[in-house]
């Protein structure tokens, strides 16, 4: 019986090394660790949530694919319910950015003994970004997903020193290092919509005056130049 991923969740799969053992943190209804373990790519996981709903719906799932030998839930605050070295992959997928760094920031020593993050944020990726990479982990491969009008970034880091990660510009942190590298065409897409969204913008506050005013003109301006150098690394790259 095959477990049918969103777009969304085959890319974060598709992220995944083979042979691991998965951690999937807010797991959810269990679907990603369901798939990985029936298509063969993963010995084990651990489903975990913060919440008894969505636990209990993965323990359901999980039940009827008959893997309860082969993937463990848990209830867990992020990272606390598990000990370092239980698994290889950390699968971090559909929260805000804001929340999974807290949830890396919080347990340092079990995050460090991941060999993989394969991550997902939802919101604030630029700083998620930020963030990942000065804890230690570097991006070593991107992807973007739209999926019903939404776009979804995914993102797999390595742990790699921060003094040995290469420099970002600006607009690497925005839109992607990897993405821009590779032409990613749905980060194409995800462009082009940014900078309709920052025309329709400066149009409405073309007549508005007054120092708010000034001030998210300035913003949407300095949007538009990370647009523009991110449009031009695309195409010369």
């Amino acid at each position: 019986m095959a477990v049918q991923l969103s777009r969304r969740l085959r890319a974060v799969a598709d992220m995944v090394t083979d042979g691991m053992r998965l951690v999937d943190v807010g797991c959810d209804h269990g679907y990603l660790p369901a798939a990985l373990v029936l298509e063969g790519r993963i010995p084990s996981a651990i489903a975990m949530d913060v919440r008894e709903g969505p636990l209990s719906r993965a323990k359901e799932h999980i039940r009827q694919y008959g893997l309860e030998d082969r993937i463990e839930t848990r209830l867990s605050d992020g990272l606390k319910g598990l000990a370092p070295g239980e698994g290889d992959t950390l699968v971090i997928a559909g929260m805000g950015g804001i929340l999974m760094g807290r949830i890396l920031t919080d347990c340092p020593d079990t995050r460090d003994s991941f060999r993989e993050l394969i991550l997902e944020p939802q919101s604030d990726v630029p700083d998620f970004r930020r963030l990942l990479r000065s804890l230690g982990w570097d991006i070593t491969a991107e992807s973007m997903i739209l999926e019903e009008g939404k776009y979804y970034p995914v993102m797999k880091a390595e742990k790699c020193p921060v003094s040995m990660q290469e420099l970002y510009e600006p607009e690497e942190y925005v839109f992607g290092r990897h993405l821009l590298r590779q032409k990613d065409p749905v980060l194409r897409s995800y462009l082009d919509r940014e900078e309709r969204i920052c025309g329709r913008i400066l149009t409405s506050l073309a007549n508005a005056g007054g120092a708010g005013a000034d001030r998210r003109r300035h913003e949407i301006e300095e949007e538009k130049q990370l647009i523009r150098a991110a449009r031009k690394r695309y195409e010369s790259i």
